[in-house]
């Protein structure tokens, strides 16, 4: 097997290790549950680039095949889900003032803006899908823990794992 992917399979594995075991604490039953998993979609953007938004994508799909949510939501919830670990990349390589790094305040807070700015585009992506397609789920509460769920724990749980990552670790940002 090629290195390329073992470390794909090795990022799915450590999404679905993060993210199945919470699949029972639903919020919107079929739709919407709490998903610590999301700490880790800046860490798949920022340190593994492409691949890393393909594999939070699939990991993300794959979750909705286990839970038995599948539904035609799950393809917003699949392009949200690449589009936000790729957004954060390319808004670091694009309007960042220098290589990712959470070092100082004002990297903290423009990765703080990042990250709840590609929540607001993760909520625009999947709410609504899930609208549409299934006028009796409540929208406003669906958007509002999509946005909680891409927002917080990014914010409260990755922000020290990317720093460890990096710091600790010697991982280094993807660039092209």
């Amino acid at each position: 097997m090629n290195k390329q992917l073992r470390h794909f399979l090795l990022l799915l594995f450590v999404y679905l290790v993060f993210a199945l075991p919470f699949k029972a604490m639903t919020l919107i039953p079929g739709f919407s549950d709490v998903r610590p998993v999301n700490a880790l979609f800046p860490i798949y953007g920022i340190f593994f680039g492409p691949m890393g938004c393909i594999v939070f994508a699939l990991g993300n799909l794959i979750g909705d095949i286990f839970d038995d949510a599948l539904r035609w939501s799950s393809l917003a919830g699949f392009s949200a889900n690449f589009f936000g670990p790729f957004f954060t990349w390319s808004i670091w390589q694009t309007f960042g003032r220098h290589p990712f790094a959470l070092r100082t305040i004002p990297d903290i807070l423009f990765h703080t803006f990042v990250i709840v700015f590609v929540a607001i585009i993760e909520t625009a992506i999947i709410t609504p899908s899930v609208a549409y397609a299934y006028p009796d789920v409540n929208a406003k509460l669906f958007a509002l823990s999509v946005f909680l769920n891409t927002s917080i724990f990014p914010l409260v749980f990755g922000i020290p794992f990317a720093i460890i990552m990096q710091e600790e670790l010697g991982f280094k940002p993807y660039s092209n």
